[in-house]
């Protein structure tokens, strides 16, 4: 890929993030909610480094159970769909050869081959 197909990525990832689409619904909101607390709050009975990154990492669970929209989940449903789209693209050129490969061999079965004719009967 490159760098302007990244750029769009994250544009329309970034468009997607800013509307009211929900990816995350039912348990997985509500689970995202409760380990961004316990994230949270250990982090910050922890200090240091490594409770700062526990913070971050809770606070960006918590987001995403608050908003209802995680932007790593579109990410990985917009590459299943062109995942999809491509399957599907390959699954219609394989019948389409399959196809060829079948008019070919009824081709081939009325035709008679004489052999070299010309060659045992040169034209004068």
């Amino acid at each position: 890929m490159s760098d302007n197909q990244h750029l769009e990525v994250f544009d329309t990832i970034a468009r997607r993030s800013s509307s009211t689409e929900h990816n995350v619904h039912g348990w997985e909101r509500a689970g995202s909610v409760a380990t961004g607390i316990v994230m949270v709050g250990k982090g910050v009975r922890r200090g240091g480094l490594f409770g700062l990154i526990q913070v971050a990492i809770g606070g960006v669970a918590l987001a995403r159970g608050l908003t209802g929209h995680s932007a790593t989940k579109a990410l990985i449903e917009h590459s299943r769909q062109e995942f999809d789209g491509m399957r599907a693209k390959i699954e219609r050129a394989g019948e389409e050869l399959s196809k060829l490969q079948e008019n070919a061999l009824k081709a081939t079965k009325t035709v008679t081959i004489t052999g070299n004719d010309d060659l045992n009967a040169p034209k004068a």
